[in-house]
């Protein structure tokens, strides 16, 4: 979701510095504001027992993050983590939900938005269901590439292969033989250690 920069700061919008590694909420924290991002990336995602991590998704400039449990008073499900130096948008929940009233045309983008949250988890939870690395990969790599509206031609994957294992839940070992053995099959390109889908 996007709210227009002017919108938030006539709104009383507050913007916060965070920087690379800090937490802006962790999970369980009680959900009490909307986040958009002006400068940076943030990451979701959850830590098991053993610390291992697993990405709920990454966000960039102009996208929100971690809003739906402002809509239903329920804690957050996962930590927000900054990637990068960022710079945040933070507004009360209360304050949204007023944007929100006074423009219903915000309103319905933002069930649109939700929409396709639903949607792409489904898709991306089907996907992970594989037992077969390569089909997880290549589920992974066809959902950026259509999120980055490039249908043709090969793009560069901008994610580490650490990165991709921790939104896949595979190992980073597993990751890297299955992306060999993609390169083998021309399903794959890497070039100078830059993957290209």
């Amino acid at each position: 979701m996007h709210l227009d920069i002017n919108l938030l700061i006539t709104y009383g919008a507050i913007a916060k510095k965070y920087k690379k590694g800090d937490f802006i909420f962790y999970e369980e924290d009680t959900c009490r504001y909307y986040h958009q991002i002006y400068e940076g990336k943030v990451k979701m995602c959850n830590y098991n027992d053993e610390g291992r991590m697993f990405i709920q998704g990454i966000f960039g400039p102009g996208q929100s993050f971690g809003e739906p449990p402002v809509f239903i008073n329920e804690v957050y499900p996962a930590c927000a983590q900054a990637e990068t130096d960022c710079i945040i948008y933070i507004l009360t929940k209360d304050t949204l939900v007023k944007i929100l009233r006074d423009y219903p045309e915000i309103a319905l983008e933002f069930v649109t938005g939700f929409a396709r949250r639903i949607y792409d988890k489904a898709s991306t939870n089907k996907n992970i269901l594989s037992p077969h690395p390569e089909e997880r990969i290549t589920g992974f790599l066809k959902k950026y590439k259509k999120d980055q509206n490039q249908s043709n031609g090969k793009i560069l994957i901008p994610f580490t292969r650490q990165q991709i294992s921790d939104f896949l839940g595979l190992r980073v070992e597993t990751v890297i033989r299955a992306l060999i053995k993609m390169e083998e099959e021309r399903k794959v390109e890497i070039r100078k250690h830059k993957l290209y889908y």
